[in-house]
């Protein structure tokens, strides 16, 4: 009866040809044409779970070895992507609703996994975000230094001025903002181990006095009465909850100067959805992917003048390819350091993303507001990244 009820699942997916290996030794073929992908069943899994939530009990099986993929999973994804019968159906009312507590102990489970595992395959500033490509040639730290720039030619730093970083990662914004513009940083994240690194750094680089890293919740930083000239965020506000919008922006409303500058790096949805449920569990405990339409419409409630949107949709799946490849590259090591799950659950992660920026709903968007009415001209483009395949 399992495997009939996998024959008939199958069936109705049509956009892709496919081969599926079953634990019986049969295949089959589904869809016309060449297969593009195959999947192998290891072992007897129940029909009921894929019904209920493909995407969850797809990656467990896969991360338990009890399914095993051959071919680029982007065609596996787009396979699902555009059949309705294998997408799920949870509504926005079902998502959890997070505790401050409860988003310290989220950003903790993805980002404490040491600075080791991620030093392997990020390049040398660590930059965990969406990079920005001039050319598909460029190296991964050529392209995380440009959008470092990118982002502070945006804000239009000028020397003197205060700059706060939400969620500010590994610190190579605040720092870099230090170096080409002689303004004064503060970054705040949640993170132990990017606070110890970002710490390091600006020792080693002799910026204590200029640039500054707190570990705190930034829901605090108003009780130290300081504001700030320019603002950037970038790639924390999936963190947030959708619970939590309005206190995200009271708190930059409170710390960002009257006619300041903030720039909003985020992922985005095309619509209010909720998020992938193995992500939710596995990668990303807690977090939530806005639409860009949710961010818009809650700026002007707290007068905030949207200045500049820019997608940077392509750029992150290139990101994502060259993460991917550093990751591969080091297999082995990180097997040693946390086993086979482990790997089998981030090249999953980092193949899959990848593939719904270039064929699903995913975007990113950079978002330059002000508070109140800024008059400075916003010069934020000196180039543009142009696909020519």
């Amino acid at each position: 009866m399992q495997k009939y009820l996998f024959q008939q699942f199958f069936g109705k997916i049509t956009s892709v040809p496919f081969r599926v290996v079953f634990w019986d030794g049969n295949e089959e073929l589904y869809g016309e044409g060449t297969p593009r992908f195959t999947l192998t069943f290891n072992e007897q899994i129940p029909f009921t779970s894929f019904v209920k939530q493909p995407s969850l009990a797809f990656g467990e099986a896969y991360m338990d070895q009890a399914i095993e993929l051959e071919g680029e999973i982007e065609e596996l994804i787009r396979a699902a992507t555009f059949n309705h019968s294998v997408i799920w159906t949870e509504t926005l009312a079902r998502l959890p609703k997070l505790s401050m507590r409860k988003q310290k102990e989220n950003v903790q489970h993805h980002y404490d996994v040491g600075n080791d595992f991620y030093s392997l395959w990020l390049d040398k500033t660590m930059s965990y975000s969406c990079a920005y490509f001039k050319t598909p040639e460029d190296t991964l730290e050529e392209a995380q230094l440009q959008k470092i720039d990118h982002i502070l030619k945006k804000l239009q730093l000028k020397e003197g001025e205060t700059l706060l970083d939400i969620g500010s990662g590994w610190g190579w914004l605040i720092i870099r903002a230090a170096q080409q513009y002689g303004v004064k940083a503060l970054g705040v994240t949640l993170s132990e181990e990017q606070f110890r690194k970002t710490r390091e750094r600006i020792a080693e680089l002799g910026l204590i006095g200029q640039v500054e890293v707190e570990l705190m919740d930034y829901h605090d930083l108003p009780k130290t009465n300081r504001t700030f000239d320019k603002i950037a965020s970038v790639g924390m506000f999936e963190h947030v909850g959708r619970d939590h919008y309005s206190e995200f922006m009271k708190t930059v409303q409170t710390l960002l100067k009257d006619g300041g500058l903030m720039l909003l790096h985020t992922i985005t949805h095309m619509k209010e959805e909720p998020g992938d449920p193995w992500i939710s569990k596995y990668i990303f405990p807690g977090g939530y992917i806005p639409s860009l339409r949710e961010i818009i419409h809650l700026l002007p409630e707290y007068n905030f003048h949207t200045l500049d949107v820019e997608s940077l949709r392509l750029h992150y799946a290139m990101t994502l390819d060259r993460w991917a490849e550093g990751f591969d590259r080091n297999e082995d090591k990180i097997r040693e350091m946390y086993g086979e799950r482990f790997v089998r659950m981030w090249r999953l992660y980092l193949r899959s993303a990848a593939a719904f920026f270039r064929i699903g709903g995913l975007n990113i968007h950079q978002i330059l507001f002000s508070k109140d009415v800024n008059n400075t001209l916003p010069l934020t483009r000196s180039y543009q990244y142009t696909n020519k395949e």
